[in-house]
């Protein structure tokens, strides 16, 4: 199983100490916690997309190929790339020109975008959120299956004629992953298409989704694709302390300030300690805790869903840099090899020969 991060880069006022970080620090600190990220051994790095005053990441592509210069191993992600609001043929070129940087570790995570702020400043309506979405997918894997691209056209995106699309990836095909937050329409269309499927599970009861991975691997193998090959990773919230209180007291103020303010645009109820503490018990949505608690939740959420990759959004709100990178240490350094030495044990062993 694979492990890694992903942020959307938050800016804005530290809850707890009052302390300001606006989009240069951020970035900046962002690199660095990706360069941390590959020095601990960590599989995956993401970076999502948005056009808001609160996050510093509305061109992820651009950040990903900085920290390409300064990593050597770990894999390089949009988590997610709007795909709807954008072109794709320039989301093709820019992740191809960070698979040539990173030297083939670029991959392209798509959504619809649970967020909307894309959608005006681009010029698009909302209400063709779905249609959007479904072509210009389709247009994003026709671009990666060939070098010259006959596109007829569609509602939303003009006709490509016979044109060369450059430049090509090292990989091939470049990675594709469909990212959804629970629509099983999505994940039919992911296992359908024989992509992998990464699912973003933030509230409730992670085991209720595990019938998702299964609804796509039956998708998948309806349309002719073997559904075994196919990753299937969970992207959750969490954090890694060296004790409980630790975490708990670096990660709660940060991360209820974010889905509060949230809450308030969305029209949820308001969160709570209460909430959030049972939210980090046995079947709650939150990985928070020592390095040991998150190991053990990580392994039991891999024995419901079989994923194949884990990543985990520990950047929520803004928080002190060095506790972040503490954080990122602890969990590249002593949750990851018990995770993966735990899954190894787990796989079956070839049967003795016999004579």
């Amino acid at each position: 199983m694979e492990l890694g991060l992903y942020t959307f880069a938050d800016v804005g006022n530290d809850p707890l100490s009052g302390r300001h970080t606006d989009p240069a620090e951020r970035l900046k600190n962002l690199v660095e916690e990706i360069e941390l990220a590959d020095q601990v051994g960590l599989d995956v790095f993401g970076l999502g997309e948005h056009h808001r005053a609160d996050y510093a990441s509305s061109a992820p592509a651009v950040v990903l190929a900085a920290a390409a210069s300064r990593t050597k191993s770990i894999r390089l992600t949009s988590a997610v790339s709007v795909l709807s609001s954008d072109d794709p043929v320039r989301v093709f070129q820019q992740f191809s020109t960070l698979d040539l940087l990173s030297s083939g570790r670029a991959e392209i995570m798509a959504g619809r975008g649970s967020f909307i702020e894309s959608f005006p400043l681009f010029g698009y309506d909302l209400d063709d959120y779905d249609t959007l979405f479904a072509e210009k997918l389709e247009l994003l894997l026709k671009l990666r299956d060939g070098e010259a691209v006959d596109w007829p056209g569609g509602k939303h995106t003009p006709p490509i004629a016979n044109r060369g699309v450059y430049p090509r990836p090292l990989q091939n095909p470049l990675p594709v992953w469909i990212a959804v937050g629970g629509t099983p329409q999505s994940v039919v269309r992911a296992g359908m298409l024989g992509l992998p499927l990464a699912l973003a599970i933030i509230g409730g009861q992670p085991a209720r989704f595990a019938p998702l991975f299964e609804l796509h691997r039956q998708a998948a193998s309806r349309a002719g694709h073997d559904p075994e090959v196919l990753g299937r990773s969970i992207n959750v919230h969490g954090f890694v302390g060296e004790t409980t209180a630790e975490a708990t007291g670096t990660f709660y103020a940060p991360q209820a300030e974010v889905m509060n303010r949230i809450g308030r645009e969305r029209g949820w109820g308001p969160t709570s300690r209460a909430h959030f503490d049972a939210s980090r018990g046995p079947e709650g949505a939150l990985f928070v805790g020592s390095p040991a608690e998150v190991t053990d939740k990580i392994l039991a959420m891999h024995e419901i869903f079989g994923n194949t990759r884990f990543l985990i959004q520990m950047a929520i709100g803004v928080m002190p840099h060095a506790s972040l990178m503490k954080a990122i240490e602890l969990f590249g350094t002593r949750v990851a090899p018990e995770v993966r030495k735990a899954v190894a044990d787990r796989r079956p062993q070839p049967a003795p020969a016999t004579a």
